[in-house]
């Protein structure tokens, strides 16, 4: 049975890039043990290749570290710094599928996340948005995806302690994807 076939109308296989004025690669993350702050990374790269049978699909990404964007400069710079993700160093982040497997409606993503040199393997869940055509006479796809990280795993471990008790920033780090695509090569069929 294959995923591609029997459950995702429109479906097509082939290499598609990301339309990055509709995507986004962002993140979330506790502070002052009372809020959320939100980020995203303003540039990035992906190959992203759909196979006949979705599971055997493959993904690379490449992020640049120094275009994190939290909506502060002072923040952004200094989670440029040695204290998180030591952008001189490390320029990049990047994430490279090992995997695809169904999980109910959805997918389980499987891959190697490299940040700071650290690679880890994480899974995301995996929603597929739908494949269709744009009104430029291409095809799009959607896709969203979320996972969950330690951020002390890959090294950044930054941080403050505050007075009453607790840490100014949260080790758990929620990453999402909101991503269109567009087709750049259908998959031959010869």
């Amino acid at each position: 049975m294959t995923a591609a076939r029997v459950s995702i109308p429109g479906y097509v296989a082939g290499s598609w890039t990301i339309d990055p004025v509709h995507s986004e690669i962002g993140f979330t993350v506790r502070h002052l043990m009372v809020s959320k702050i939100r980020g995203k990374f303003l540039e990035y790269t992906a190959t992203i290749t759909t196979a006949e049978n979705l599971i055997d699909s493959h993904v690379e990404a490449e992020i640049d570290m120094a275009s994190i964007n939290t909506g502060n400069d002072m923040r952004d710079n200094h989670l440029r710094s040695n204290d998180f993700f030591d952008v001189p160093t490390n320029p990049k982040m990047t994430f490279t599928s090992t995997g695809i497997r169904p999980d109910g409606a959805d997918f389980l993503f499987d891959g190697d996340l490299t940040i700071r040199g650290v690679t880890k393997t994480v899974t995301f869940k995996l929603e597929l948005g739908g494949f269709g055509p744009d009104p430029y006479g291409g095809t799009r796809a959607g896709f969203s995806a979320t996972t969950e990280i330690n951020r002390h795993d890959f090294g950044v471990s930054g941080n403050a302690v505050l007075e009453g008790g607790g840490v100014m920033i949260g080790d758990k780090v929620t990453i999402s994807l909101e991503i269109e695509a567009v087709l750049s090569q259908p998959q031959s069929t010869e």
